[in-house]
């Protein structure tokens, strides 16, 4: 936890990395809640953290809560409601697309992602109030990012749980107006949301808790109007942060497969012929340029490697 940022007691957060998302943990004799599971390939990692003396150490798992149903957050979903047997809560409109599993919709195998199927038991939605870890969370939508993700805000210490709708420097990449134009005017919305609450603490979906709510907000504004004036750079940088996720997975892909690998996968292909309109050498290429310029991945013996 940084220096001089305090949480009450029952609000225990295991901060994690890049592929799984951050697991919230709210402590209560009445019964602990988890926000969020992580990514799957890190489920016994998950399940070790919640086993821990700073976990539940033993005790049951009332309940998993998800802010969204994207694979880094909902991955271990399964796992952990294996193990607990508890029931799960996803905002309602990520509800259907589980109950179906639409692939592509929560963007599994249309952006080379994974997760084990679960069920729902519990649908939340925008302004109900929710009693965990002994303090009161007001659920407000914040599409963006995902455009059925909700946040949690305690008002009485002024903690954010965010998601991925809000990170210390930026938030989770929004499709560009061609794939839905509802998108990055909802981030902006919900974003304007923010602003308007008494946010001490945010708890983000990646990264350190941090305070200053109020100038993390106001460079993903500035971000959000860039990426207005530019769809073009905003399906690129959607397509870079969706392959470096997809390295955190796999750990590496071949130099000499990534043409093939970005003209097979439905996120790459699409955003491409919409948008980039290279070949698929030339995307791979410029790919491979750009995140290694910017130190997000590394070349190794003909693989490509994150460097994350």
């Amino acid at each position: 936890m940084p220096d001089g940022l305090r949480l009450p007691p029952s609000v225990r957060v295991f901060v994690r990395d890049w592929l799984s998302s951050n697991n919230v943990l709210l402590k209560s004799d009445e019964g602990h809640v988890l926000v969020d599971s992580g990514y799957s390939r890190h489920a016994p990692m998950t399940l070790a953290l919640l086993a821990s003396r700073e976990g539940i150490h033993g005790e049951p798992l009332a309940k998993l809560v998800n802010t969204h149903c994207h694979s880094d957050h909902m991955g271990g979903n399964a796992a952990i409601k294996s193990h607990y047997r508890c029931p799960v809560a996803v905002p309602a409109g990520e509800a259907e697309l589980i109950d179906r599993w639409d692939e592509k919709a929560l963007l599994l195998e249309y952006c080379d992602q994974h997760a084990e199927r679960f069920s729902v038991e519990e649908r939340l939605r925008g302004g109900e109030v929710h009693v965990w870890g002994e303090l009161e969370w007001q659920v407000l939508g914040a599409p963006g990012h995902d455009m059925n993700a909700v946040v949690f805000f305690n008002p009485e210490h002024g903690i954010l749980i965010s998601g991925d709708a809000l990170w210390q420097k930026g938030y989770g990449f929004v499709m560009p107006p061609a794939f839905d134009p509802d998108a990055l005017p909802a981030a902006r919305a919900t974003l304007e949301l923010l602003a308007g609450l008494d946010i001490r603490v945010v708890i983000p979906g990646h990264g350190a808790p941090f305070t200053h709510a109020s100038a993390s907000i106001e460079r993903a504004l500035h971000r959000t109007e860039s990426f207005a004036a530019d769809p073009v750079a905003m399906a690129w940088h959607a397509v870079k942060v969706i392959l470096v996720f997809a390295l955190l997975d796999r750990r590496r892909l071949a130099l000499a497969a990534l043409p093939e690998y970005v003209s097979k996968i439905g996120f790459y292909r699409d955003l491409n012929a919409c948008y980039l309109k290279l070949t698929p050498e030339d995307l791979a290429q410029r790919l491979v340029a750009e995140l290694t310029s910017s130190a997000a991945v590394r070349q190794e013996s003909g693989w490509l490697v994150p460097a994350l």
